[in-house]
């Protein structure tokens, strides 16, 4: 029986976070500037190694924080890459988490410090080292969840109308969908309010705004459920 570690080999444990946000661009992702070797200039996901006082999920918080500004995020914890030449620097092990986030909530100010900038999923620029591979997984992390449970409350303005809320799910699934089905099935869910207010920007006649019944919402996340858009 080991009764001392003195002899074992030592790797660093990082955590990087996928911060997926959405717009009237559709699906975006948050990347930083590099401002440091190597890879010095390139964009990255957004990282930090775990501190020996936190758990995984603190250290993921403390990171999105630092970025974000926020610390109720919705996050997700996806997968860990130990491909032993995954960081030319050490040996690293990377524990990834995405998180979505409401971008007009997110402070600007943050972006400008750290040389951060949002990027539509289908126009990402190459990653540092297998921080492509992260973003893939995500990506495909997201549109299964999309298919299983209703999604929008954390990436939408606390009002929106129906057609973001279809250009979202068209913009995560990466597909069109039809306008009419989409409408039943989410209000089959039974987790939207109709409000009585319009958004007049688009049209003459206006469009009505909705908010999510954020008890039903929660509700709803707590089982799997087929949506089949």
């Amino acid at each position: 029986m080991l009764n001392s570690y003195s002899t074992e080999d030592k790797v660093l444990l990082a955590v990087d976070c996928i911060i997926f946000g959405f717009d009237e661009g559709g699906l975006k992702i948050l990347l930083i500037k590099r401002d440091f070797e190597p890879e010095k200039g390139k964009w990255s996901l957004m990282g930090g190694f775990l501190k020996k006082e936190e758990v995984l999920d603190d250290a993921a918080i403390r990171v999105l924080n630092t970025y974000t500004g926020f610390n109720d995020i919705y996050m997700e914890q996806l997968y860990t890459y130990s491909e032993i030449d995954r960081d030319p620097v050490e040996r690293t092990i990377s524990v990834a988490y995405y998180a979505l986030i409401n971008i007009e909530n997110h402070n600007a100010e943050l972006i400008q410090n750290y040389h951060a900038k949002w990027f539509s999923v289908s126009e990402v620029p190459k990653l540092i080292f297998d921080h492509d591979k992260m973003l893939a997984h995500a990506i495909r992390r997201l549109r299964y969840r999309t298919s299983m449970k209703p999604v929008g409350f954390e990436l939408l303005p606390e009002k929106f109308k129906m057609s973001q809320l279809l250009k979202l799910y068209e913009s995560i699934l990466d597909k069109e969908i039809d306008k009419r089905n989409f409408i039943s099935k989410i209000n089959s869910l039974d987790i939207l309010i109709k409000l009585d207010e319009k958004d007049m920007t688009s049209s003459r006649k206006g469009s009505y705004l909705y908010t999510f019944d954020k008890e039903k919402y929660d509700a709803k996340l707590l089982n799997d459920f087929a949506i089949n858009f």
